[in-house]
């Protein structure tokens, strides 16, 4: 492949619902421009966008993968994003270097929670976006609903382009609105040839070109006065505004097309190339800061000036090893450079640099900026770092990526594996920066966390099928504590003769609630008369410190306690610092018991975004989970709704949100205090922990 300059370079996102067709759209679009030879489906697994053996079995993209082709002298890069929620990480990393975005709308389905979510990510980015309705073979096409439908959801922004020609339900052409001009599409490939505009879309036609011309004059004051004036605007005069609209995101038109046809390719790559802004004059992450004064820098993707780079995603291969990918900002990465990464703090040299294309790589001997690239096996490099020079030090604000809350525990199925697993996992979360491990040395267990209940799965499956590894997913422990609500007064002793010397200990210790539930426990002495030598209090204190790890009630860390030593007695030979320890142990077990024991439960607070009309649902379902709501606020036809919810009830939420909103609800949490639970929570936690002491 050739090297392209910065303005013949587009860089374009595809975004939409899961089973949109934008995998299949990525296949025509590239078979059209002879990227490949053969078109490959989903159904059939060969695709050049969809080559993981996790996404050739379950028939949807997992992954987010970069597709270039060329066309007309352009360089156009494709980003095809999932459409599946678990996985907007993926997504994430995409938009941060895309300059455009094609929404694909499914002509059957039209509007979906997806198309929706593609918008709000594209209005929060300010980035320009056509929406591109597809699946337009269908019997069940719905076109001018479907417009219908994004006008009502979006507003007077959307701009239909395209009308659909059909012959019966058979789509044979469009006619092109803005060119006022019928094509009649005549080969496999997406070309056409002109046509006259049938008289039977005369009716829907007019009303949308008038809004068109609207659209035009709102753009231009010069252009406003010819309107009111009953002029008629020339064809560049409509080029240009409408250019200047899409990338100003004022206007976003829609075509039509079928992928599985590739029908409309051509038509939108000539889009690609009048209405997307090459990376020079795209506006998406270009700050960021220099390193050694503080300051901020915007890229202007100026091949002049010392280079720089983002790392928007690390691919980790088993067989062929690790890719950086990257989008250059400033100046030109050429094979052979040594690089400067300020956000490690490291040079890195760059012995190959690459194209990548699905699963194929080509190497190429530059990138200027603006173009998308790979390089390989850097050592310390992560996603979200930036790659620059010792001389020029910057660092490029990073893509805000979603957190994950849903989580699972994990073990290894074939002990001896623990290493290979750790590692595996290790490469899975550099891939993918929404799944993360955690340690949950409280409960002992391992926790693995995740967009949603599917992407930790396929998780599971790659550390299987990739490396060989198998771990077996739980429900996870919840960190309850224990505590007490009364005062008991106990005696501790430990006594034992076995030959020689013996062991003897003997504490008198109350115990009562301290009142601060932040600290496991409080110790005081109040020895009078040298019962226990003073000598013998930190063996004592120190099985106070071993018994909070677990509690007598259900195994779970104790916490505000306040007990004190008041008296006992030792002996002058056989006392030692061992035996009232052991008397301490005695002590705490028969006085937590006899001082009313409780499980303490921890209590989220949980903040929910979801559509108005799910509301009533939702908070029916966080009743059901014992939830608290104490505020809700509108915003933007949503609902913010906050409420405490114990953990435990918080399990599958994720899973259950998404289908009481069908995908549109998002939450997030934070563990805020722990309170007493009812009493059935706690039976159940002492008989899970009764059966698994007697196993």
């Amino acid at each position: 492949m050739k090297v392209y300059k910065t303005s013949d370079i587009r860089n374009v996102v595809f975004l939409g619902h899961q089973g949109a067709g934008k995998t299949t759209l990525t296949e025509a679009i590239a078979y059209s421009t002879k990227t490949i030879g053969k078109k490959g489906s989903i159904g059939d697994g060969n695709t050049i966008s969809d080559y993981d053996s996790e996404e050739i079995s379950r028939k949807f993209s997992i992954s987010a993968s970069v597709v270039p082709v060329e066309w007309n002298g352009l360089k156009i890069n494709i980003l095809d994003a999932p459409g599946y929620f678990d996985f907007v990480g993926q997504m994430e990393d995409a938009m941060s270097v895309a300059d455009a975005a094609v929404i694909v709308v499914n002509a059957n389905a039209g509007v979906e929670i997806g198309t929706i979510k593609a918008w709000e990510i594209c209005e929060r980015r300010k980035i320009p976006r056509i929406f591109f309705v597809t699946k337009m073979d269908s019997n069940n096409a719905k076109y001018m609903e479907t417009v219908n439908q994004l006008k009502e959801t979006f507003g007077k922004k959307i701009a239909p382009f395209h009308l659909p020609i059909l012959d019966g339900d058979k789509l044979t052409g469009y006619v092109n609105v803005v060119k006022m001009g019928g094509r009649k599409f005549i080969d496999d490939v997406g070309n056409y040839d002109e046509m006259e505009i049938p008289d039977s879309i005369t009716p829907e036609l007019e009303p949308v070109r008038e809004q068109l011309m609207e659209a035009v004059a709102e753009s231009d004051e010069e252009l406003m006065d010819k309107y009111f004036a009953g002029g008629e605007f020339t064809y560049h005069e409509i080029s240009k505004a409408l250019r200047k609209s899409v990338i100003n995101c004022d206007i976003v038109p829609v075509q039509i097309g079928s992928g599985v046809n590739c029908q409309g390719v051509n038509s939108f790559l000539q889009t690609c190339e009048k209405y997307f802004p090459s990376a020079d004059k795209a506006e998406v992450l270009k700050k960021a800061t220099n390193v050694d004064t503080g300051e901020e820098v915007v890229a202007d993707f100026d091949e002049n000036k010392p280079v720089s780079a983002y790392v928007f995603k690390t691919i980790m291969d088993p067989f062929v090893g690790k890719y950086s990918l990257v989008k250059v900002r400033t100046g030109v990465l050429k094979a052979g450079d040594v690089v400067y990464n300020a956000t490690k703090d490291v040079e890195e040299k760059l012995n190959k640099l690459y194209i990548i294309r699905g699963k194929n790589v080509i190497e190429v001997p530059e990138l200027y900026s603006g173009d998308i690239g790979a390089i390989g096996k850097l050592a310390s490099t992560r996603t979200g770092d930036t790659l620059s020079t010792r001389s020029w030090p910057i660092e490029y604000h990073p893509t805000t990526m979603s957190k994950p809350y849903t989580y699972m525990a994990y073990r290894v199925a074939k002990k001896g594996d623990e290493d290979k697993m750790a590692q595996a996992l290790t490469k899975l979360c550099i891939e993918d920066l929404t799944l993360k491990t955690v340690s949950d040395e409280e409960n002992k267990q391992s926790l693995i966390y995740g967009i949603g209940e599917q992407q930790i799965q396929i998780a599971a499956s790659k550390l299987e099928n990739r490396y060989k590894v198998k771990i077996i997913l739980e429900k996870p422990k919840i960190a309850f504590k224990e505590t007490i609500r009364k005062k008991s007064q106990v005696q501790g002793k430990h006594k034992k003769q076995s030959g020689g010397h013996g062991q003897y200990g003997d504490v008198i210790m109350e115990f009562e609630p301290s009142g601060d539930l932040s600290k496991p426990y409080e110790f005081e002495e109040k020895i009078f008369g040298g019962a226990v030598p003073r000598n013998y209090f930190p063996a004592v204190e120190k099985g106070l410190k071993e018994c909070v790890t677990k509690g007598p009630l259900a195994g779970y860390p104790v916490v505000g306690i306040k007990a004190t030593l008041i008296d006992g007695s030792y002996h002058p030979v056989d006392s030692s610092e061992n035996a009232f320890k052991m008397a301490t142990i005695l002590a705490f077990k028969k006085g937590i018991m006899e001082a009313a024991p409780v499980l303490l439960e921890p209590i989220a607070m949980v903040t929910i975004t979801a559509p108005d009309k799910y509301s009533g649902d939702i908070m029916g379902d966080l009743n059901k989970r014992r939830g608290r709501i104490f505020n809700m606020t509108p915003e933007n036809g949503r609902q913010i709704i906050e409420a405490e919810v114990p953990m435990i009830e918080l399990y599958g939420y994720g899973t259950a949100l998404r289908s009481i909103t069908g995908g549109s609800g998002e939450f997030e949490y934070v563990v805020s205090r722990y309170e007493q639970a009812p009493p059935d929570v706690q039976e159940e936690q002492i008989k899970l922990s009764k059966e698994k002491s007697e196993k």
